[in-house]
């Protein structure tokens, strides 16, 4: 089984994902981290070089090889803007939204240089990316567990259960 985790930047995507792929038994990917590992630079080193164009292509061609394993897959915040990514996403594997407010997420990215779009936009203008990227998520998700409440141990068993 594939499982795609998607949610807003600093939603803990990657925290329960770890989790989650030691409870299904499964292998865990973070997008960005393998983008980086294949391109020889940081997600912010390529936004820098390329633009965000670039890193789109990047992130399509990653998804398009990750399709193919059985893993939990952290997808980044912006890889379901893309519509051919969702399609190339559902006949493979099952979409989880990690459900984390606003607030929430934005303390955790605040300020963070690692994530270009944090780094460069206002609370504002995330606000509005984030409200922009959780239509697409609810719209395309198979499960969406709420993240504000659990911790991410709880998260995952929830998921988890839900899977099987």
């Amino acid at each position: 089984m594939t499982v795609f985790l998607c949610g807003f930047m600093g939603c803990g995507k990657s925290t329960v994902g770890v989790l989650l792929a030691k409870l299904l038994g499964v292998g865990f990917v973070d997008m960005d981290k393998y983008i980086e590992q294949k391109a020889g630079m940081t997600v912010a080193e390529i936004f820098e070089s390329h633009g965000e164009e670039h890193f789109r292509k990047l992130e399509k061609d990653a998804l398009g090889e990750l399709c193919r394993k059985k893993a939990v897959i952290a997808c980044g915040g912006g890889t379901l803007a893309n519509p051919e990514n969702i399609e190339m996403i559902k006949p493979r594997g099952r979409i989880i939204f990690i459900d984390t407010p606003f607030e929430d997420c934005y303390g955790r990215i605040r300020g963070d240089v690692s994530r270009p779009l944090a780094a460069a936009n206002t609370k504002d203008e995330m606000r509005e990316l984030f409200n922009a990227r959780y239509e697409i998520y609810s719209k395309n998700a198979d499960i969406t567990v709420s993240a504000s409440e659990t911790s991410p141990l709880q998260c995952a068993k929830e998921l988890c259960a839900a899977l099987k």
